[in-house]
């Protein structure tokens, strides 16, 4: 059986080019006890995957090797199965990478037997009801310790795990802040998410000013996407005993050897303030409550799950370039084929 696959043909310097990513062909091998080969029908397309191209040992995965399958997410139907938790049929979910087939083992950290709803589309289990939704609900709900009447910032609220996280926030009975890039973000938060406020902090010539005048009495939790300059920005505006919950460091990906200098981390003694780093697949133990709840509120509309779609494997560099060019909104995604439903 032949797989398509995407690797790395050489290393980004910025933001990444077509000619560091190359489409290949190779052999599916037979599998092994506890093993499920999937046919992939959607995979994610995630910032912190840029992280992994560099050659550098300083994150929480390794760096991939030149002429690696560039990793990611992925969700396909199981067309073989040697783990009797998996019949064909099924649909699972792993972190494997950009390829049209995946072999999955017990030992892959987000294995998961995902129970599609027919009513929601495909994609959604990428997106909103995939990692990056589970990424905002776990890390509002148990590293920020999120509660009713908290002023909420998010920052890159109108990306992937942003877009769900600002909507949680409100639904949870929060003063909910996003924090983005343009104006026509900064619209779809509030006028499509009606989120409270929105910070465009690109527009913005004081953003601490900005950021005081959304959050008067200062920020009880900041989910932190971003890192960099609205994360120091952040720092002194935050309340008395806020929590800061560090996600992403989107503002550093793109060029990990001159991060940007944090000056005011003084605010952390100043203010109390906990700043706890996560990883949501060491939460397991909250998957089940996550997916219920994020799938009530997608079926219901109370939440809405915005998508960037591209269609065929092919298109998966263009889809990554993109992302880390900044253009995008909502959750990048990767269908495989053009029958695969999409929000």
């Amino acid at each position: 059986m032949l797989n398509r696959q995407i690797v790395l043909a050489s290393r980004p310097h910025g933001v990444p080019v077509p000619e560091n990513f190359r489409l290949v062909e190779g052999q599916v091998r037979e599998l092994e006890e506890g093993e499920i080969l999937i046919q992939n029908e959607v995979f994610a397309i995630d910032p912190a995957v840029r992280g992994m191209l560099d050659d550098r040992d300083d994150s929480y995965l390794p760096a991939t090797p030149i002429g690696g399958v560039i990793p990611t997410m992925v969700l396909g139907r199981v067309i073989q199965s040697r783990n009797a938790g998996f019949k064909e049929g099924d649909y699972g979910r792993g972190f494997v990478g950009w390829e049209e087939y995946s072999i999955l083992n017990p030992g892959n950290f987000a294995i998961e037997n995902v129970h599609i709803d027919p009513s929601v589309p495909l994609t959604a289990y990428m997106g909103a009801l995939g990692w990056s939704g589970i990424t905002a609900y776990v890390g509002l709900k148990r590293i920020g310790e999120m509660r009713a009447g908290d002023t909420v910032v998010m920052s890159a609220a109108a990306g992937a795990v942003g877009s769900v996280g600002c909507q949680v926030a409100k639904l949870s009975g929060c003063r909910s802040v996003g924090i983005v890039g343009s104006k026509d973000k900064a619209d779809l938060i509030t006028g499509t998410f009606g989120i409270d406020a929105a910070i465009d902090y690109r527009a913005e010539p004081d953003l601490d000013a900005a950021i005081k005048a959304a959050c008067p009495d200062g920020a009880h939790v900041y989910f932190d996407n971003v890192g960099g300059l609205i994360l120091d920005t952040m720092l002194p505006n935050m309340a008395a005993f806020g929590r800061i919950v560090t996600c992403g460091m989107m503002a550093n990906y793109n060029n990990h050897d001159e991060p940007y200098p944090i000056r005011n981390l003084w605010q952390v003694l100043v203010n109390r303030i906990t700043m706890r780093g996560f990883l949501a697949y060491e939460h397991l133990d909250m998957l089940e409550e996550a997916e219920a709840q994020l799938g009530a509120w997608i079926r219901s509309g109370a939440l809405i799950a915005q998508e960037n779609v591209t269609t065929g494997i092919e298109n998966a560099p263009t889809a990554f370039i993109n992302l880390m060019s900044g253009v995008t909104t909502g959750k990048t995604v990767v269908r495989l084929n053009e029958g695969v439903t999409t929000l």
